[in-house]
This record gives C-alpha cells, structure tokens and sequence, in this order.
C-alpha cells in the first residue's frame, strides 16, 4: 500500500493542485486550514493501525483480486462475515474520533458497483466490469481515499432530470468522444470531498427513457481540470480558527461537506462504468443506497459510544450520576444505539451473493438500519443535553479560564464535584455540546437525518421489500381463511 500511516496520508493532500473555496477565498492548502484539518485527521485515523486487539483484522482485509494486504475500504465484500466486520471496523473509528471519518461513501459506491456493471455487461455487452476491477485493484495498491459522489443539486424537486429549466442540476454527458466523455452539473454535500484523491460519480435516481445523458457514472481524479470545491458551513465552525481548544469541544477530530462542481471535465473511458444505461441505473442507487444505510449502524454507534461515556462523565463530575432517573436516561441511550448496532449486523448477518460473487447486505433491513438512525440518535443527543445541564450552552470561554482576574471565579463557582478539575467538567461539557448542538452535530445529527437518504427514502425501500402479499397469506392460513 502506498499511503500505509496517518502521516503520509496528510502529505499525500499536500500534494494534491486542486481549485478549492473556503470561506469565500481560494485554499491552496486545505489540510493544514484551521477549518479542514480536524476532518482530515479524523481520515487519517482510518489510516492508524491503533492499539485495539481488534484493530488490524478489522482496518485491513485480503484483496480478492491481488491476494495483497489492503485496506478495508477498498475492499469487496466477498462473504458475510465482511460485511459485518465493516460495521464493526466503522464503530471502532467512530469511538476513536468522535465524528465521521468520510471514508465509507466511496467503499460503498465501489461495491454497489462491482455488482452493477456486472449485470450490465451481461445485458448490454459493455466492458464496465473489467475497468472497474482494473480501478478498484490500482485503489487498493495506492491505498487513497475515493470520495463517493451521488447527491444532485436537483433544482425543482418537482421534475424529473431531462425537464429542469436547466439541465446541469443533475450531473450529465454533455460530449462524447473516442476517447472519452464530457461532463458538466454538480454534486451536493459531499462528505470528505477536501480529504480525498478521487471522486466517483454514481446517479442520484433510476433514470428513464429520454435521460441516458443522466444515466453516468464514472471517476476522475479530485484535481481534474474543470472541477471546483466549495467548502460548506457548520455550526461554530469558526471556533476552529479561534485558538482556543477547549471551546472547540472536539479539538482533533471532524467533518466537512463541499459543493462539488464539474464544469465540462472530461472522464477517459477506462474511468467510465456507465454512460446511457438507464435500466441500470437504479440497480447503482438502491445498492449503494443499502450499503450506505447499513454503515450507520456502525458508524454513528461509535460516535454514540462517546456520547454515552461523556454524559455518564459528566453525571460523576456533578455528583448525580447515582440518581435513579440518571441511570435510567443513560441505560436508555445504551438500549437506543445498541438496537441501531443490532439491526447494522443483522443486515450484515443477512447477506447475499451476487452474480459478480461480491455480497450485498440485506436491504429491507439495512432500510430498517438507517430509519432507526434518523430518530435514535436525536434522542440519544436530547437525554445527553439534558444530564449535562443548562451550562452546556452558557459555559464561558477558554480565554476566560485563561484570565487572571476571573479565572478563579470560574474554578470556583464551575466546579462540581470536589477534588474533580473545573476545567475537566468544562472539557467533556463541551464535547457533548459539539456533538449534539456544535461542528460534530452536522456529522452526527444532521447526518443521520439525511445522510444516505432522508426518512422517506427508507420508507419507501420498506414499503416496497416488506412483501406485504406474503405476510397477508401468513395471516389467512393461521385464521383458516380461505384464499
């Protein structure tokens, strides 16, 4: 692997001539900006092989391909117990970092994909397997990171792609030559999009007849011509540039999302793994889409283990952690991200072979997986708000702490329990304001809201699995109602 540590993985950003945008104003160098560097260094944890037992059989896997060493997110799965090793690998992550560490939209556009252009080759005698295999293998030994593009902008929510008043609010073909295509639109809230190496484009929705220049999905390298980055806002993320850690409540680690724009960049062919297949299409989209929605069984459970053990910390260090409703409030959000875990393995546990002999997940419960995580974790950041106390909106600064006319005021009147730092209490009060109210509620929240698809995506996904048909047979048989 050629980015085998964390440090090497930063250098490797450093390398990278890209035409990005933060707060207005050009960045040549977004992973040493005060606003990017915390979300690039919750990426490098993925490359840190760490100290936990577990750690080395779950960040790495065999390449079904070379036979070589890789990392997991470059890896197909290949039976079950890959899949559930995944989900374990991106709680692991999470616990380490506290936020997400964007790399997992990639490995599940990767192998949605590996499935995909099998079948289509089968159907339409394309050659989009081999080059995706042939992608996947140079991924793999180069060991980058691929930032996984689905989301369109979308313009009126009303009309299909073909029918916008303006065509480029959904990614399409605008040229096609021998050598490769052309394309033009844009891809919204892009996790990791300023941490990554490569970008790969996959279609938002199924496509229809009349949309085949939609129907495209391919990858280009993040410093393509003709590609732009726009870094996207967070809430307090200007406490970054401030200086002061302790206001920051997750100092180390963090997320971005960007705009991604690609104004007429052309793609070569051998990087093409669709262009006009509108029948495909939506086989990419519910694939991806199950694959994504069973990693937030993993991921936002390691993000909700360090909830759990800051509202437990917080609890000690006022003195009410062995009130009866405090026990319960924390045995509640145990329960609420321990199911959010159960239905990620059993989506996993679940899975099925492909035709390509890759295994997907189990959609109708990687859909149950990501419904639960829309409300769960919600409930999980209200009861931690609520044992923390009102101070988790009304702590003073770091700088106040840092004053010496005031600061014993602080220590003095702050302090919880006697003999506990007051500036402890403040440090892990002000983590859980980052994760629930703060930068890490973007990632956490918000994310598990809309990431993968908003609720009713996954009620249709639901709706259209649960083989109601079947389940009112169920019901006539055991009532003896004849058919």
């Amino acid at each position: 692997m050629k980015i085998g540590d964390p440090v090497a993985y930063l250098d490797s950003l450093r390398e990278l001539d890209r035409n990005v945008f933060v707060l207005g104003e050009r960045c040549d160098c977004t992973v040493d900006h005060p606003l990017v560097r915390p979300s690039a260094n919750a990426v490098a944890e993925s490359y840190n092989p760490g100290e936990e037992p577990e750690a080395e059989g779950l960040l790495y896997a065999t390449s079904h391909l070379t036979g070589r060493k890789i990392s997991r997110f470059a890896h197909i799965h290949q039976d079950t117990s890959d899949l559930v090793d995944k989900v374990l690998m991106q709680r692991l992550l999470g616990r380490r970092t506290a936020t997400c560490f964007q790399r997992c939209v990639g490995m599940d556009g990767f192998n949605a994909l590996y499935s995909v252009t099998y079948e289509c080759d089968q159907v339409h005698g394309t050659h989009y397997h081999s080059r995706l295999k042939d992608y996947v293998e140079w991924v793999q030994d180069e060991n980058i990171v691929i930032e996984g593009a689905m989301t369109d902008v979308k313009g009126d929510r009303s009309l299909r792609p073909n029918q916008q008043a303006d065509p480029d609010m959904f990614v399409h073909v605008v040229d096609r030559t021998p050598e490769g295509i052309v394309v033009r639109g844009a891809k919204a809230h892009q996790t990791g999009a300023l941490n990554s190496h490569e970008i790969l484009v996959m279609p938002t929705t199924a496509m229809r007849e009349g949309e085949e220049d939609y129907a495209v999905s391919f990858a280009v390298p993040a410093g393509a011509k003709g590609i732009t980055f726009i870094l996207g806002r967070q809430p307090s993320d200007t406490r970054k540039v401030e200086g002061v850690p302790l206001d920051v409540g997750n100092p180390t680690f963090g997320s971005q999302e960007a705009l991604v724009i690609f104004d007429d960049v052309f793609v070569p062919n051998e990087r093409v793994f669709m262009c006009g297949e509108t029948d495909q299409s939506g086989k990419v989209v519910e694939r991806f889409a199950a694959f994504h929605r069973q990693s937030y069984g993993g991921c936002k459970v390691g993000v909700g283990d360090v909830i759990i053990g800051a509202a437990q910390l917080a609890s000690q260090m006022q003195g009410s952690v062995k009130a009866s409703h405090v026990r319960d409030k924390i045995v509640e959000m145990v329960h609420l991200n321990e199911t959010l875990f159960s239905c990620g393995i059993a989506c996993s546990a679940m899975g099925l072979e492909t035709p390509a002999g890759n295994y997907d997940v189990d959609p109708l419960l990687a859909n149950i997986c990501k419904l639960n995580v829309t409300r769960f974790p919600f409930e999980i950041a209200r009861l931690a708000q609520d044992l923390a106390g009102g101070i988790l909106v009304t702590m003073p600064s770091q700088k106040d702490f840092e004053n010496p006319e005031i600061a014993p005021y602080l220590d003095k009147y702050l302090r919880g329990v006697n003999g506990v730092p007051t500036l402890d209490r403040m440090k892990v009060t002000r983590l859980i304001e980052n994760v629930t109210v703060g930068c890490g509620a973007a990632s956490y929240l918000t994310e598990s809201m809309h990431g993968a698809g908003s609720p009713q995506a996954q009620r249709i996904m639901i709706a259209r699995l649960a083989d109601l048909d079947e389940k009112v047979r169920l019901a006539r048989r055991v009532a003896g109602i004849e058919d």
